[in-house]
């Protein structure tokens, strides 16, 4: 855990949101209080119920965020990537960190002191409004993904999963849409809340009918449009 380099902190803090339209000399405060950390793969960042500490940002990296059920199962929340900001709740009060986030690749992070950031935001007015919009956004997100777990069948559940990927963390390739997401099938699995085999079942068909390519570093879709012209039927 390092200090990081003024040079790098201030293009990457830059090119984030939220930090666009600070002055030079609030751009130093934040980089003042910005403490690098790298992650290797499958290292847990923090865990749910822990004394919440930081706020962080993705420089590069993929990083899991999931809740543990009563009986161990883990319940994914989400996949959050390069210029993602982590947690999103829990400002100004002292709950514990409300999941657990881990590195499911070798992470780079900036990492800002929670009493810091919320002291950055009380005296930044700006900083604040942007940071109630990405969290707005954060709430649209979740309700689109309980949307998905509640009230469809579970191969419309895994549809819509992968349409809410393609949009999320798809790159699009001439006509195909890469999904560079390191994701086993019991965390698809875990992620619309159905078991390995029925994931792995539904997953294999639309393979055969030529709709995607799944391995364990990412998903190729070849036919977007197929996918929810599935979904919406």
């Amino acid at each position: 855990m390092t200090r990081v380099n003024k040079d790098t902190a201030a293009a990457f803090l830059q090119q984030f949101p939220i930090f666009q339209d600070l002055s030079p000399e609030e751009l130093k405060q934040v980089e003042e209080i910005a403490i690098s950390r790298n992650m290797n793969r499958k290292t847990v960042i923090f865990s749910e119920g822990s004394e919440k500490e930081a706020v962080f940002f993705i420089r590069t990296g993929i990083v899991k965020a999931y809740k543990t059920d009563e009986n161990g199962h883990e319940q994914i929340v989400s996949f959050l990537k390069t210029g993602d900001m982590f947690p999103h709740t829990g400002f100004f009060n002292a709950h514990p960190y409300p999941a657990t986030a881990v590195a499911i690749t070798a992470t780079s992070l900036l990492a800002i002191p929670v009493r810091h950031f919320e002291r950055l935001m009380l005296s930044t007015p700006s900083i604040a409004i942007k940071i109630m919009r990405v969290l707005g956004d954060k709430i649209r997100e979740l309700q689109d993904k309980l949307q998905v777990l509640s009230g469809q069948d579970v191969r419309n559940r895994v549809l819509s999963f992968l349409l809410m990927l393609a949009e999320q963390h798809g790159q699009q390739q001439k006509d195909k849409v890469i999904i560079n997401l390191p994701m086993t099938h019991q965390e698809f699995a875990n992620s619309i809340g159905t078991t390995r085999e029925t994931a792995n079942r539904l997953l294999n068909q639309l393979a055969k009918d030529e709709l995607l390519e799944v391995d364990r570093s990412r998903i190729i879709i070849h036919d977007l449009q197929s996918l929810k012209e599935q979904r919406d039927t």
